[in-house]
C-alpha cells in the first residue's frame, strides 16, 4: 500500500511530492527547523519595524497618515514580537494549527489590510512573499499551496473592490492580481521542493557523518588496543597520532609523549625518522630491525614496518604509518611456542619411556636378589639410582601435561594455609631427614586459600627440594614462613641461605627445561609456576635477608576465599 501511494503521488522536478508531511518531520533533533523558524520570526519582527518606520517617515514628510495604518502596523509589530519571544518552533500538520495561524494567518491578514488601507502609490503586494515562503519552507506542500491560494484570492478581492471604488481599467488590476498570485504559487512550489531536497540531503549527510564517526571510533578502539605500536608521521617528521603501545615503546626516562611531537626530537628515535624519510622518498613500504639507544637504560630492539598512506590523485598530503613491535616480545612468543611444542613432544616420549623403564627397574631388582658380590651389587645400585632419576624426570614431564589438561583455575578447592604447610613440612623433613636444617614460622592464622592440597604439596616439595639442593648444612639454613602481606593476601615463602643467582639464571628461572645444573631436568620451578597460575596465585623470586643472612627466597601470593 505504501509503494502504491508513492507511485500514485504527483511528481516534481526534485522527486515525489508528499502533500501531507513537512520536510522537517523526519529530521532527527529538529535543530535545522528551529534555526530556520527563528530566522523567519526575526524577519517578521524586522519587517514590522520597517513598516512602523515607514509610517513615521511619511508623517515626517507632512503626508497624511491614516490612524488605521498606524494601529495596524503597531498591532502587527506587537504580534511579531510576542510570537518570537513566547512561541516554540513546531512543524505544522496538514491544517492551520494555532501556531501557524499566529504566523502565516496574521501575516496574510495584516498585509491584506495594508493593501486595502493603502493610500498613494505604495504597493504592499510584495510583502505576501514572506508568509508564502514561511509556509513553503517550514510546512508541507498543502500548507504552502493553501497560503498561495488565499493570498491570490485576497488580491483578486482587493482588485474587485478597487474597481468598484475607482471605475476605470479594471482589467489591468485583475491581470496584476492574477500574475502576482501565479508568482506566489510558483514560489510556494519551488521553495517547498527545495526545502524537501535540502532536508533529504541533510539527513543523508548526517547519516554519513554518523557512520563516519562510528567507523572512526571503531578504528581508534582497534588501534588503541593493538599490542603493536602504531605511529602516523607526516612529511615534516611530525607524529600526528600514536597509540598507547607506541608511546610505551618510545618512552624515555619513564615519560611517554602524546602526539603531536617531532620524531627526530630524541636522538634515540633517529632510526625511526630515517626510515620514515626513506618511505617518503622511495614511496614504497619499508621494513627493518632498529635499536633505540637510550642513555638512561639499555637499548630497545624493535621490528619496524612502514606503509605509505597517500591520496590517489595526489591532492592530499601523504602520511607514513609505522608499525612497531618489540623484538623481545616476539622472541618470547616464539620461545613459548617452541617450549609448548617441546613439552608435547616430551610428554609423548615420556609415555614411551615409562614402560621400558619400569621393566628395567624390575629386572634390576630381580638381578640384585641373586647377586652377592659387592662389585656386582654396586653396579646394580648404580642402575637403580639412575633408573629412579629417569623415573622422576618422566614423572615431572607428565605432571606438566596433567596440570595443563586440568583447566585454568580451581574455584572450590580450599584449605587452611598454616595447617597444610605444617603437615607438608613435617612429611618432607621425615623423608629427607632435614629437620635440623628447616625452620618453620606460621603467621597466616586461620587464613583460607584457594588451592588444592595435593597441588600445594607438589609446589612446596619442589621449592623445598630446590632449597635443599643449594642450602648449607647449618641449622635453619631453610626457612618456611606464612604471613599476611600488605595487600591482604596470604603469603608463603621458602628461603635458603644459598649463593645468589646469576642475572642470566634469574631471567629464565621459571622456564621449562632450564637449569643451572646438568643433572636437573629444569622442570621443577616451571611446574610450580603452572600450578600457581592454575589457582590464580603469583610466584616470584627475590634476594632477601633472614637474621642478617642473605639468601634466596621464592614467595607465593595466594588467593583467599573472601
Amino acid at each position: 500500500m505504501a509503494n502504491k501511494a508513492a507511485a500514485d503521488s504527483p511528481n516534481s522536478w526534485f522527486g515525489a511530492v508528499d502533500m501531507r508531511t513537512s520536510a522537517w518531520e523526519s529530521e532527527p533533533g529538529g535543530e535545522s527547523f528551529g534555526r530556520l523558524w527563528r530566522a523567519f520570526m526575526a524577519a517578521r519582527v524586522t519587517l514590522a519595524s520597517v513598516l512602523l518606520t515607514l509610517q513615521a517617515f511619511i508623517y515626517a514628510l507632512g503626508q497624511p497618515v491614516s490612524k488605521g495604518m498606524i494601529v495596524l502596523c503597531l498591532a502587527y509589530f506587537v504580534a511579531a514580537i510576542a510570537v518570537r519571544i513566547w512561541a516554540h518552533p513546531k512543524p505544522p500538520g496538514t491544517s492551520f494549527d494555532a501556531q501557524w495561524v499566529s504566523t502565516v494567518g496574521v501575516d496574510v491578514l495584516a498585509f491584506s489590510a495594508l493593501n486595502f488601507l493603502q493610500s498613494g502609490a505604495i504597493n504592499y503586494t510584495a510583502l505576501f512573499a514572506l508568509p508564502v515562503l514561511l509556509a513553503s519552507v517550514l510546512g508541507p506542500i498543502l500548507l504552502a499551496l493553501g497560503t498561495a491560494a488565499s493570498v491570490t484570492l485576497l488580491l483578486l478581492i482587493d482588485a474587485w473592490w478597487a474597481s468598484l471604488q475607482l471605475p476605470g481599467d479594471a482589467t489591468a488590476r485583475f491581470l496584476q492580481a492574477g500574475l502576482s498570485g501565479s508568482g506566489f504559487f510558483i514560489v510556494a512550489l519551488l521553495a517547498n521542493q527545495l526545502a524537501l531536497r535540502l532536508t533529504r540531503e541533510q539527513i543523508r549527510a548526517e547519516r554519513s557523518q554518523s557512520a563516519a564517526r562510528m567507523q572512526t571510533q571503531v578504528n581508534e578502539l582497534v588501534i588503541d588496543t593493538l599490542v603493536d605500536g602504531v605511529l602516523v608521521i607526516d612529511t615534516h617528521g611530525i607524529v600526528r597520532a600514536a597509540n598507547p603501545a607506541s608511546r610505551r615503546l618510545l618512552a624515555t626516562e619513564g615519560t611517554a609523549r602524546s602526539a603531536p611531537f617531532v620524531i627526530a626530537a630524541e636522538v634515540a628515535w633517529q632510526p625511526l625518522a630515517d626510515l620514515a624519510q626513506l618511505t617518503f622518498e622511495q614511496r614504497t613500504p619499508q621494513q627493518a630491525d632498529v635499536s633505540l639507544e637510550h642513555s638512561s637504560r639499555r637499548a630497545r630492539r624493535l621490528q619496524v614496518r612502514t606503509r605509505l598512506a597517500a591520496s590517489r590523485d595526489g591532492s592530499q598530503e601523504s602520511l607514513c604509518v609505522m608499525f612497531l613491535e618489540d623484538l623481545r616480545e616476539m622472541e618470547a612468543r616464539v620461545r613459548t611456542e617452541k617450549m609448548a611444542a617441546m613439552g608435547r613432544m616430551s610428554a609423548a616420549v615420556a609415555h614411551e619411556i615409562r614402560n621400558p623403564l619400569a621393566a628395567i627397574t624390575q629386572a634390576n631388582a630381580l638381578l640384585e636378589e641373586d647377586l652377592t658380590g659387592p662389585e656386582h651389587r654396586q653396579l646394580t645400585g648404580m642402575v637403580r639410582q639412575n633408573a629412579q632419576r629417569l623415573a622422576r624426570i618422566v614423572e615431572e614431564i607428565l605432571n606438566i601435561s596433567r596440570v595443563q589438561e586440568q583447566g585454568p583455575q580451581v574455584e572450590n578447592a580450599t584449605l587452611f594455609l598454616d595447617e597444610a604447610v605444617q603437615r607438608i613440612c613435617a612429611d618432607w623433613t621425615q623423608q629427607t631427614g632435614s629437620s635440623q636444617r628447616l625452620h618453620l614460622r606460621l603467621g597466616a592464622g586461620r587464613a583460607t586459600v584457594l588451592f588444592e592440597a595435593e597441588h600445594l604439596r607438589r609446589l612446596m616439595v619442589n621449592l623445598l627440594d630446590n632449597a635443599l639442593r643449594y642450602a648449607s648444612s647449618a641449622a635453619d639454613a631453610i626457612q618456611v614462613t606464612t604471613e599476611m602481606a600488605a595487600s591482604g593476601q596470604p603469603r608463603l615463602a621458602v628461603w635458603s641461605d644459598g649463593q645468589p643467582l646469576e642475572k642470566t639464571v634469574q631471567s629464565h628461572l621459571f622456564e621449562p627445561f632450564f637449569s643451572s645444573e646438568s643433572r636437573s631436568s629444569g622442570l621443577g620451578l616451571y611446574i610450580c609456576r603452572e600450578l600457581c597460575e592454575r589457582h590464580g596465585a603469583l610466584i616470584g623470586y627475590q634476594r632477601a635477608a633472614r637474621n642478617s643472612v642473605q639468601g634466596n627466597e621464592f614467595f607465593v601470593l595466594l588467593r583467599t576465599t573472601g
